[in-house]
């Protein structure tokens, strides 16, 4: 995984970038000495150096196991509980995957909205399939995962009975507290361990994320062995010229002095659509704080172009794009001859819809810096579990470098608990006052 800033030179200083050079490697060493706000949750730096042999093992034959019994496979969380998995799932499978005949489970999500039809589909759904699934929280009492489980397990077990129910039910929750770990050793569920150390959006690479990934067919070795890849990069180069990290939270924070209130992240590939998700989590919820951040938003190109393109080129200056660039896709399809060329393409036959994409990508991209548009780009090979690794592991250390440069602290989110407050008073919660 590569940054190319060639995108900001019209936007960006030298001058800039040697001002805010002295605050990421101030910023590096508060995230790494583990000295700012939020150090405690900071297990995640470490975490793929201390993913161990057993565990994935252990991990992928608990998979193997589901896979056996299950045709859906329901993941039940909110926020990064399901994002980072979703976001890789997505990412690897077939675009088609649900119309397929499949080796593995489809993979179904629950609990990260407390819509009534979407989840009386799902019942609907799973009276017809034979299903296992996985709820994932700290505490077990967060709103909407709480009450999709226990809808969920009302109903495993009464299509079940309770015996069969407890070989279905897999609980990803404390070591050792919270009303989920109380119950799943009341009834004798299958367990694994969120670390106290690690919240949510950076919880992919533990078994939250690794569990479902496994599941759906996909390597975890590999993907945990990119994000060993781009730490060793990033903890390794304490200097902006060899640091992606580094480079990127400068940037970015350059561009926000300037002006920039909006943050676009933009792939050219559908599949990517849920990266962008995970991405939008992670960076709106670490920084969005004190009336500071960048809003993070999503488009895909070419599709948005022809919503958003417009905006993005000659509207408001309020943004900045950054790019995911693939270089490469997994196959190959070619324009067929048409001896008429009533639509005009058989000038493009020499080419593939990845050479067309590519070049409506640099189009886009000369576009919009005329437009007054600054352009990062991350450039990958292909999506694959190494680079999804990679990926992943550079924006959560870029997003604790950006966050500490902005001056708060990127592991807490005391804005989503106002929220629940209100909520919970308008629905007469025992115990909740004004």
């Amino acid at each position: 995984m590569k940054i190319n800033v060639s995108g900001l030179k019209n936007f960006v200083s030298p001058s800039e970038i040697q001002q805010w050079s002295s605050q990421v490697a101030q910023a590096h060493q508060t995230l790494t000495q583990r000295t700012g706000e939020g150090s405690n949750f900071l297990g995640w730096i470490d975490l793929p150096e201390q993913i161990t042999e057993e565990l994935l093992a252990d991990i992928e034959a608990q998979a193997q196991k589901i896979k056996e019994k299950a045709q859906i496979y329901v993941v039940i969380g909110i926020g990064g509980s399901y994002l980072g998995a979703r976001a890789v799932i997505e990412a690897l499978q077939n675009n088609f995957a649900s119309l397929q005949e499949r080796k593995a489970p489809s993979i179904v999500y629950a609990g990260n909205s407390l819509n009534e039809d979407y989840l009386a589909d799902l019942l609907d759904l799973l009276d017809h399939k034979d299903y296992c699934l996985t709820v994932i929280s700290k505490s077990g009492t967060t709103t909407e995962p709480a009450i999709a489980f226990r809808i969920l397990k009302n109903h495993i077990e009464r299509k079940y009975g309770k015996k069969e129910a407890r070989e279905r039910i897999i609980a990803i929750t404390d070591k050792e507290k919270g009303a989920l770990k109380t119950l799943a050793n009341q009834e004798g569920y299958n367990t694994y361990v969120v670390p106290d150390d690690i919240g949510g959006r950076y919880s992919v690479l533990t078994p939250v994320g690794l569990l479902p990934i496994a599941v759906a067919g996909f390597d975890i070795k590999k993907l945990v062995n990119g994000a060993k890849d781009m730490r060793s990069i990033v903890l390794a180069n304490k200097n902006f010229a060899n640091n992606p990290a580094w480079q990127y939270a400068v940037y970015r924070n350059i561009l926000r002095s300037q002006g920039k209130q909006v943050e676009l992240m933009v792939s050219y590939t559908p599949s990517l659509t849920y990266f962008s998700e995970w991405f939008k989590q992670l960076y709106g919820e670490s920084e969005g704080k004190d009336s500071k951040g960048l809003f993070p938003a999503s488009v895909c190109f070419t599709t948005d172009l022809h919503s958003m393109g417009q905006f993005i080129q000659e509207g408001t200056k309020l943004l900045f794009e950054t790019t995911i660039h693939v270089a490469q896709s997994h196959n190959s399809v070619t324009i067929p001859f048409d001896e008429k060329d009533t639509d005009g393409l058989n000038y493009l036959l020499s080419n593939t819809l990845t050479d067309i994409n590519q070049k409506a990508e640099e189009g886009t991209f000369m576009a919009h810096i005329d437009g007054g548009v600054p352009q990062i780009k991350i450039e990958i090979n292909s999506i694959n579990e190494i680079s999804l690794g990679q990926m992943i592991y550079f924006f959560e250390f870029a997003c604790g470098l950006s966050a500490y440069m902005l001056g708060v602290n990127p592991f807490n989110q005391p804005g989503v608990e106002k929220y629940k407050r209100n909520m919970f008073l308008l629905l007469g919660k025992p115990g909740v006052k004004k």
